[in-house]
């Protein structure tokens, strides 16, 4: 996220667990419509209409739940602002489940839907008291697809914050923090699907962090699926040892090792970030979201990631790191995850006139299908924003890319007050950023479409103050939203 920081904020996740209704899914990743399941009708479901516009010819945007809404089934429910990572199940009754970080509230909400989608009824599975810190990306790792049941969701409220393991369908506030994952800033963790390396469990997570010692890209390793408690903890590194960010330009790949930061378990976050410096981790201003191609084994051991960027000031006044933003592609090695090569697909610096990328607002999340990646923006503010928050689309095989989503601010419609509140962020343009980005294709049996989480930070009000029924976030008081996105190629 951004600090302004918010955000997936990914991230990103979606899939059908065992104990729940059979997907179409295979262990991949990718998802295909469902031909045993009714296609769900796609329609507006909530009060507030989507707050997200379409910038090509073929895309269908409709509303699916925000904090306007009031569910008949827990009619005292309260969606909750900043809404970030998430993740979606179709259950074996043929309904539905959302899960949703909400960064800002520190916290959790599970909402159930009925067949035809409409939200009726919903709750804090994890509140701010449980929650402890900014909860950013996420990611639902499923039997089926992973080798394991949990909904990942990840601390950003500094260095020594914990990544949570939280039971999609357990009782609430009884989240796990996952000590062996290591402390971070963290944004997102991804495990790679159980076919990218059998019998291991392989999780990135992404360090969203702009100290001295910049982000890091980390993984966490384990040779028994599913053990988040034994496993070993190693950091991203240039083969040369070069810890500089910018010092890598698109065009050329770069040999990458993961070194292992020895006793993570007995380390506080400062002390990990110490042995990052010791191990010459590569340095990224802010390494945010991150996701795995989906489509075959070897497709899943590609894996993206964007960097949000800094200011060129304080530790990066030599500019030794990205301003604007950066996405990335790391490919593992076949046998060996610790091992493999890291280019740059995108540098928001290079302000060519011939490159798409010189439009970065700071990117902050993304997901990757098998031919497509999705990069969301969240600005860090600098002051010359020339558009409100974009989604990129990048075609993996030409390497195009070009915006196809943008934030929609209402600002000309007679409802404008109610999203852009005076004194709330943002005056100008921009100011808005994306959440999670999923692939609900196989649970609502229709081809290319999404969920989208929606953070329109200047949507404020007292309704929306301290709604997740904990002690840490009573005075927190944004709204946010999520929406159904068809027609964006996979």
């Amino acid at each position: 996220m951004s600090i302004r920081p918010l955000s997936i904020r990914t991230a990103l996740a979606t899939a059908c667990s065992a104990a729940l209704v059979a997907c179409g899914d295979d262990a991949t990743g990718i998802a295909t419509p469902n031909s045993s399941i009714q296609a769900v009708a796609l329609k507006n479901q909530s009060v507030t209409p989507p707050l997200l516009k379409s910038l090509v010819p073929g895309v269908e945007i409709y509303s699916l739940v925000s904090s306007d809404d009031r569910l008949p089934g827990s009619p005292n429910f309260v969606f909750g602002g900043s809404a970030d990572g998430a993740g979606f199940i179709r259950n074996a009754d043929a309904s539905f489940t959302l899960l949703t970080n909400h960064e800002d509230n520190f916290g959790v909400t599970r909402i159930r839907l009925d067949k035809d989608l409409k939200p009726i009824s919903g709750d804090w599975v994890v509140n701010s008291t449980a929650g402890r810190y900014r909860l950013c990306s996420a990611t639902l790792a499923t039997e089926a697809e992973h080798g394991f049941n949990t909904f990942l969701t990840v601390g950003e409220s500094g260095e020594e914050s914990q990544i949570l393991a939280v039971d999609p369908s357990g009782p609430v506030n009884t989240p796990k923090y996952l000590t062996a994952l290591g402390r971070w800033n963290g944004e997102n963790a991804v495990p790679l699907p159980k076919v990218a390396y059998p019998n291991r469990t392989v999780i990135l997570i992404g360090d969203d962090d702009s100290s001295a010692e910049g982000g890091q890209v980390a993984m966490y390793l384990t040779n028994t699926v599913g053990d988040l408690e034994n496993g070993n903890l190693y950091v991203l590194a240039r083969a040369d040892n070069n810890v500089r960010e910018r010092d890598m330009v698109v065009g050329q790949s770069y040999p990458v090792q993961f070194r292992q930061v020895q006793n993570q378990k007995a380390l506080t976050g400062r002390q990990i970030q110490e042995a990052s410096v010791s191990l010459n981790a590569v340095r990224f201003a802010r390494t945010e979201d991150l996701d795995y191609r989906k489509g075959s084994a070897a497709n899943n051991r590609e894996i993206y990631f964007v960097t949000t960027g800094q200011n060129n000031t304080g530790v990066n006044a030599d500019f030794s790191r990205t301003k604007y933003g950066r996405a990335y592609r790391l490919r593992l090695d076949a046998n060996n995850p610790l091992v493999g090569t890291l280019e740059v697909i995108a540098d928001g610096d290079d302000k060519s006139p011939t490159n798409p990328a010189r439009l970065f607002q700071n990117p902050d999340n993304v997901y990757v299908g098998q031919n497509f990646v999705y990069i969301q923006e969240d600005d860090n503010g600098y002051g010359d924003e020339t558009h409100d928050a974009y989604i990129y689309q990048y075609n993996i095989a030409t390497r195009e890319m070009r915006p196809v989503l943008e934030m929609d601010h209402r600002r000309t419609q007679p409802d404008a007050a109610l999203y852009n509140a005076v004194g709330a962020r943002p005056a100008g343009k921009a100011g808005w950023e994306y959440g999670a980005m999923l692939d609900v294709s196989t649970e609502l049996g229709q081809n290319d479409t999404f969920i989208i989480a929606l953070q329109p930070h200047s949507w404020r009000a007292d309704k929306y103050r301290g709604v997740d029924g904990g002690t840490l976030r009573p005075n927190e008081n944004q709204a946010s939203m999520m929406v159904i996105v068809k027609g964006l190629p996979r």
